[in-house]
């Protein structure tokens, strides 16, 4: 019989649906919602003109916990390096694509 050890997050007296199998990934993710409540609270408490619904404001709140270090250096005025998956990707005009081809700089597939 093989024992293994879980970790679960409780807030508020509520186990989360989100379950552990190491101890520091459960510490960081409660760490980070710790951070969400402590954004949203602030958000919720400023003179705001704009009405945005809790909802909205806890996910905002989340989001940007869990990008603490890009949002910190956004504030700081560091442009954030964009992910791959963010980038947009270049549209190819057919004279570049002539050009690659004539001087055997296009891609080949491979099979």
């Amino acid at each position: 019989m093989a024992v293994i050890t879980r970790y679960v997050v409780v807030r508020n007296g509520v186990e989360l649906d989100k379950v552990f199998d190491v101890k520091k990934e459960a510490e960081a993710y409660d760490k980070m919602l710790d951070a969400a409540e402590n954004l949203a609270g602030f958000i919720k408490s400023s003179e705001l003109d704009v009405v945005i619904e809790d909802a909205t404001v806890d996910a905002i709140a989340i989001h940007l916990a869990k990008n603490g270090p890009e949002v910190v250096k956004i504030l700081k005025g560091i442009k954030p390096i964009m992910s791959p998956s963010e980038t947009v990707p270049e549209k190819s005009s057919p004279t570049t694509e002539t050009k690659a081809a004539k001087t055997g700089k296009a891609k080949r597939q491979s099979k």
